[in-house]
């Protein structure tokens, strides 16, 4: 299937959006023939039909997030459960017990959106950056006050890839490295050493590095992203229906995009392709969200 990248987006201002674009639709797809990672349902590619819909051009800020907390005194999941989980890598993160078992995230009491490193971390140097340990509960509070939604994967990769053509990452085909930097993501050996050398050991603002064509940031790297979509995996594999009987015991939600932790040889998640799955009420310090609109708003 050949078709054409979708046209140059206007900027439209919906209800409580910074910035958002028009993405075209019409035939598209989702997925891909080339899975890197098959167990996560990757492929195969699936046709869909898409209408126009709006997408944010960066995920929601810190700063943003704390005018929707102020305007509505909204309590995220995190701050009820009174802990989150927090990545913790290098020497001094590995080796502990951790609930997840992978032994570089922790459970941090008082780890919430204002401190999400825990007690004593803060956002203050980092309005611009996406807000962080916000489960799909608090980014579909946030969607509903400002006037929109999560966008659907099928919504998501085809704003990623910038219309209906196949490439792996918003960008092209040429795979980032620690020399040819477009996005964050881990450099150096994981889990224990990261280099920074995009100048990030964490997140970056949400408005940084190359934007794609149609004028999104970081639609891959720096954090995952939400959808409003259910885990599941298109496959009558015995091993995928119990993949699927799982997430829907644990009302696991799709995410995408990545983010500063993946890194090619343990986590290649920054591909438009990628998924990955997380309960409803989990929140992580990797993990934020932007909205998407329904193009009869604008």
């Amino acid at each position: 299937m050949t078709a054409t990248p979708v046209a140059t987006p206007a900027p439209v201002a919906p209800t409580r959006s910074v910035d958002a674009v028009l993405i075209k639709g019409g035939r598209s797809f989702v997925g891909t023939n080339d899975p890197v990672i098959a167990a996560d349902g990757e492929g195969p590619e699936r046709p869909v039909k898409l209408n126009d819909f709006l997408l944010e051009t960066t995920t929601v800020t810190v700063e943003r997030f704390a005018e929707f907390v102020a305007a509505t005194g909204y309590v995220t999941e995190a701050e009820q459960f009174g802990w989150s989980s927090v990545f913790l890598g290098g020497d001094k993160g590995l080796g502990e017990v951790v609930g997840t078992g992978l032994n570089w995230w922790h459970r941090v009491d008082g780890a919430y959106w204002r401190e999400p490193e825990g007690p004593g971390s803060s956002v203050d140097e980092r309005q611009d950056h996406p807000v962080t340990q916000v489960s799909v509960r608090d980014a579909e509070a946030f969607a509903q006050w400002g006037g929109g939604r999560l966008p659907s994967e099928a919504e998501w990769e085809h704003a990623a890839r910038g219309g209906a053509r196949r490439q792996r990452f918003p960008w092209g085909d040429e795979e980032p490295s620690d020399e040819a930097i477009f996005c964050n993501i881990w450099q150096g050996s994981f889990p224990r050493l990261n280099t920074a050398r995009d100048g990030f050991e964490a997140t970056a603002p949400a408005r940084s590095f190359a934007p794609s064509e149609l004028g999104l940031y970081n639609m891959v790297g720096n954090v995952w992203e939400w959808t409003a979509e259910p885990f599941r995996i298109r496959s009558v594999s015995l091993k995928a229906r119990q993949r699927n009987e799982a997430a829907r015991l644990h009302g696991e939600r799709l995410l995408k995009g990545g983010s500063f932790l993946c890194h090619k040889s343990y986590c290649y998640r920054y591909r438009i392709a990628a998924r990955m799955a997380l309960s409803r009420d989990s929140a992580a310090s990797n993990v934020g969200f932007r909205l998407a609109f329904d193009a009869r708003r604008a």
